[in-house]
């Protein structure tokens, strides 16, 4: 059994082949060869490309593939697995993919050809959830807009919540969605002794001080509403302008999930006429940010450039998790695996 494996800029060759060492146990080879690109800027373009046009969008690497014939199963991160690509690789029987996503994989081509198709769900959830509680101190305490005065020379006293300034603690913080980030994000504000409600109609158990509720109930009733569901079609806009009108003024939503769980024209109209407090985002509409987007306008608003999950603990320990993958399904033992129907 081969496996061919593609490092890329955040997952460089060693960790890759460090991380899926362990399948030799099991007489598994194991081939990195590096996709050839020279910075991470132009990996997060190609990235973007591929997101917004899915793997055709990015011509497939011919030399990358030569010889590879014989892989049955490849890893990759960002790589794109277009129908081409899958064309060069007649013996494949495994598709692992070192994210939760899968935009760069044309998922209905591998299906056709009787692919398993593995994903990573939850390998970067530590880092969003730290970063999620970062944003929500990030903007109910001004901490970003206090470092760009004083860059500009400003001691600033005067922010848009100024006469409602929060602590966390006491606080109630509801979840959209409670998957692996919302957990985590919840565990992390223990500390706070916040209390939580959870809007997701596939928890089973809740931690203490949470509380079961409909969407409604958590936009109605938070301080912070942070958004963590999973981005499908029954959820687009799952945050639209009715919820955000439900929200307390001196509320803030925080969304390091998808841009499109949130309406994100509805939540710029809510800022701009200061119907709530504020809010921080990781995700857009459009990324980049184009200069006149309306968005770029607003001064309750805590703004990072989709780099929640950004972690060199998260992008190098995604080949180790997949290896655990690869190593239960070559031993049949399916359940529970992180397959993508």
């Amino acid at each position: 059994m081969k496996v061919l494996a593609v490092a890329d800029p955040f997952i460089p060759p060693e960790p890759m082949r460090k991380g899926l060492s362990g399948l030799a146990a099991q007489g598994v080879s194991v081939e990195v060869r590096e996709w050839p690109l020279p910075d991470v800027e132009t990996l997060q373009k190609l990235n973007l490309a591929i997101e917004q046009g899915g793997p055709e969008a990015v011509p497939p690497q011919d030399e990358l593939l030569a010889g590879a014939e014989d892989a049955d199963i490849l890893v990759v991160q960002f790589f794109p697995v277009s129908r081409a690509v899958l064309d060069r690789l007649p013996n494949l029987k495994l598709l692992c993919v070192l994210r939760g996503g899968v935009e760069n994989l044309d998922v209905a081509a591998a299906r056709a050809r009787g692919i398993v198709i593995l994903n990573t769900p939850g390998r970067n959830a530590r880092a969003v959830a730290e970063y999620t509680v970062g944003l929500m101190l990030a903007e109910t305490r001004n901490i970003a807009r206090c470092h760009a005065a004083l860059k500009q020379g400003v001691w600033l006293k005067d922010f848009p919540n100024g006469d409602h300034i929060p602590e966390l603690s006491g606080r109630t913080v509801g979840f959209v969605g409670f998957g692996n980030v919302g957990r985590l994000v919840a565990k992390l504000l223990q500390g706070f002794d916040c209390d939580y409600l959870v809007y997701d109609p596939f928890v089973t158990a809740l931690p203490e001080r949470a509380r079961r509720a409909s969407l409604d109930e958590v936009m109605a009733g938070s301080d912070v509403v942070s958004i963590h569901a999973r981005l499908v079609p029954e959820t687009h806009h799952l945050v639209g302008a009715a919820q955000i009108a439900l929200m307390k003024p001196t509320a803030i939503i925080v969304n390091t999930a998808r841009s499109g769980l949130l309406d994100q024209d509805a939540l710029v109209r809510a800022l701009a006429e200061r119907r709530i407090a504020g809010a921080a985002l990781d995700v857009f509409d459009r990324e980049p940010i184009p200069a006149d987007d309306p968005i770029m306008a607003l001064d309750n608003l805590t703004m990072v450039p989709h780099v929640a999950g950004s972690t060199r603990d998260a992008f190098w320990g995604s080949p180790r998790l997949c290896a655990g993958h690869i190593a239960a399904w070559l031993a049949h033992e399916t359940e529970g695996l992180p397959r993508v129907e």
